[in-house]
């Protein structure tokens, strides 16, 4: 590593509290649109530091997870989920063009739809267990994360899946250490693990089909057999991954924006039906759970807001920062759910846009409605400065979100 890298600021950056971003950042933002800095692994890499030049990266087909040499490439952590390079340089593209054809009906806004009569029994179910801790101690906090934000998206995306809920303890174990950034061969052990557990599921759908994801991949992989086992058991461990752990922070952090400041939550009480859709769509935008980024490695020398990226030079798109770029957002770091438009990328853009989108809106949507309504004066029982942030951790976010009502 050169003597500049050295100087370079280290990922993840200090923040306030787990609401705010890490305040380097709009330092940086000035600067640049993409500046140098370190991975957690402590290798260069270039932070993407503006809104426009994000949302171009997003869209470049010279920018993806693959690296031209691999051997060679910066490392981001050594948490097994984002450690480095991922998929073959030579067929990244047609990989990606298959995966999202085999998901594409299984997240499909129709089916989405259909599920959301199911998501609110789940929540229902979820409520039921905060009022239950309420009521066996009035006066001691009830964990929301562990009774709503954590559990209720576990229950959706087994449900998705075909993965048995009975299961959850398990895959948990396996989420927690393949986030870990500084997880080193416990974590790659733990993927290895996680891996093996949704093969064995595979295994059991194809005897036993079901209208589930796991099914239709293993469906698709009679169609096509260079969907490999290992292709199946890594998407289907990343999907269960990122099914839970990304949707669980925002409603978390989203709980958290409406109960820091009363007037907010007082306001999305009076309509929470007619103002969820534009508060959920501020909480994506303001949130930012994680501190490191989703890495993308240049496949050619790229010019990205005058400043020139070379052919296998890593790039961080942190989301969360770019979408408090003030040339984009007027007062980016005032919560405002009139705000209109909102073009937030919280869930990617281009090619790369997530294909949970639809479901974690509707999860997110009836959530909040549903919380608000039952309990229109929960208040947090202490202050969002005296939350851990998991700064340990891929996704960050909390662990405890102490409330009472």
């Amino acid at each position: 590593m050169t003597a500049e890298a050295d100087l370079a600021p280290q990922l993840p950056f200090d923040r306030p509290n787990v609401l705010d971003v890490a305040p380097l950042y709009a330092v940086l933002r000035r600067e640049a649109p993409l500046v140098k800095v370190r991975t957690p692994a402590g290798d260069p890499a270039w932070l993407v530091t503006r809104y426009a030049q994000a949302r171009e990266v997003f869209a470049d087909p010279r920018f993806g997870r693959s690296h031209p040499a691999p051997e060679e490439a910066s490392q981001v952590s050594r948490a097994a989920i984002i450690a480095g390079p991922t998929g073959n340089y030579d067929t990244e593209a047609a990989d990606h063009a298959r995966m999202r054809k085999m998901l594409i009906p299984a997240f499909s806004a129709n089916r989405m739809r259909r599920l959301a009569d199911h998501v609110q029994e789940l929540t229902d179910r979820c409520l039921d267990e905060m009022q239950a801790a309420h009521d066996a101690a009035p006066e001691k906090p009830v964990n929301l994360h562990e009774l709503l934000a954590f559990p209720l998206p576990v229950l959706v995306i087994c449900e998705l899946l075909g993965v048995p809920y009975e299961d959850r303890e398990q895959f948990r174990d396996y989420s927690e250490r393949i986030g870990r950034l500084d997880g080193g061969q416990d974590s790659q052990l733990a993927m290895a693990d996680f891996m093996a557990y949704m093969g064995g599921l595979a295994e059991r759908k194809r005897a036993n089909p079901g209208d589930d994801v796991v099914s239709d991949l293993v469906r698709a992989q009679q169609e096509d057999p260079s969907f490999t086992d290992q292709d199946l058991a890594r998407l289907g461990a990343g999907l269960l991954f990122a099914g839970h752990e990304t949707t669980a922070g925002r409603i978390d952090l989203g709980v958290l924006m409406l109960l820091s400041d009363l007037t907010r939550r007082d306001a999305f009480v009076a309509d929470p039906a007619g103002q969820v859709q534009a508060t959920v769509e501020e909480i994506l935008r303001m949130s930012s759970p994680g501190g490191i980024g989703l890495p993308r490695y240049a496949h050619a020398d790229v010019e990205i807001g005058g400043v020139m990226i070379a052919r296998g030079d890593a790039v961080l798109l942190t989301v969360g920062p770019e979408n408090r770029d003030e040339d984009v957002f007027s007062n980016p770091d005032e919560f405002d759910p009139t705000r209109k438009p909102n073009p937030h990328i919280a869930f990617g853009h281009g090619g790369f846009f997530c294909i949970g989108a639809s479901l974690a809106r509707t999860e997110l949507r009836v959530v909040f409605t549903s919380l608000f309504t039952r309990f229109p004066g929960l208040r947090l029982a202490v202050g969002v400065d005296e939350l851990d942030v998991r700064s340990h951790r891929v996704t960050g976010g909390v662990d405890q979100v102490p409330v009472l009502w």
